[in-house]
């Protein structure tokens, strides 16, 4: 059995070319290829990330996440293929969630990268899926594992070199997702005939405070850690001077660092019928040590 794959070199696309590669011929799309499937299996994982930099070009954001994905989904649609599966992002629903995220809340994205998820989303969602086709938008929360370099990295790097964390008053609790449990998620999709099509949240089950990741960094590290209660006010004041001076702290990085992000996984367990192979504080834990090579 074969599988189209896009996105073959990015983190999730490296790691499902390792979790698969004994079991499937996986042929690698690149960007100066004609699209033509005769797969059975199309798997779009190439996208435009979100630039934590705010450098990019808005427009790039639309030529890949959308455009590319509508021509993807175009040929699947006439191919003899069965399976599309597509990543997709929490996102393109809510950069802040009040409550828990459910495949039912009404999207609202704010940002280009949000909004160019959500307008491949609608596209996919508007055509007619022949019989036999079964078609999955995956919606995963922040993905981390053995290789990623995001915010995860960012902050077992300020903790390594003893740096006290001085936002310990803020309690909040977010979603992650590890890549273990996602590549898992992808290989029931592939396999199983039963599940339907249609959008899933994924996420880890358990959430995790910013003081309770920080914690498990010194767990992987064999370290003892440094909380600082500073009070909320204070905190809130300083980054509200950030904002006027450009320091590095201010009130939308305030956010993001204290921040809740809660985002529920029951959809898609409740079809797979199974518990995730990872417990989130083993998926942290393992990619924390990670970290350290």
């Amino acid at each position: 059995m074969s599988i189209f794959l896009t996105g073959a070199s990015g983190f999730v696309g490296s790691n499902l070319v390792e979790f698969l590669n004994t079991n499937y011929t996986i042929i690698k799309y690149h960007r100066d290829w004609q699209i033509l499937l005769n797969d059975s299996i199309v798997i779009h994982l190439a996208g435009k990330a979100h630039d934590l930099k705010k450098t990019s070009n808005s427009e790039e954001y639309y030529q890949v996440n959308t455009e590319l994905t509508k021509n993807i989904f175009d040929a699947f649609l006439i191919s003899d293929a069965k399976v599309f599966i597509t990543l997709s992002s929490v996102k393109a629903v809510a950069d802040e969630v009040v409550g828990e995220l459910t495949e039912d809340h009404h999207p609202k994205p704010i940002t280009h990268y949000g909004k160019s998820k959500l307008l491949a989303e609608q596209y996919i969602l508007s055509q007619k899926i022949p019989k036999g086709k079964r078609v999955y938008v995956l919606r995963p929360c922040m993905i981390h594992g053995p290789g990623n370099k995001g915010n995860l990295n960012l902050l077992y790097k300020l903790i390594s070199i003893g740096v006290p964390w001085a936002l310990g008053a803020f309690e909040n609790k977010r979603s992650f997702c590890s890549i273990d449990n996602l590549l898992f998620i992808l290989k029931e999709l592939i396999e199983r005939k039963d599940i339907p099509s249609g959008i899933y949240n994924v996420a880890d089950d358990e959430p995790f405070s910013t003081n309770d990741l920080i914690s498990l960094i010194a767990v992987s590290q064999n370290r003892k850690y440094k909380i600082w209660y500073i009070p909320k006010g204070v905190i809130e004041n300083f980054a509200k001077i950030g904002d006027i001076f450009h320091l590095p702290l201010n009130t939308d990085r305030l956010q993001k660092l204290t921040g809740s992000y809660l985002v529920s996984n029951e959809k898609i367990k409740n079809v797979i019928g199974k518990p995730l192979p990872f417990s989130s504080k083993d998926g942290l834990l393992k990619t924390f040590k990670s970290f350290k090579s």
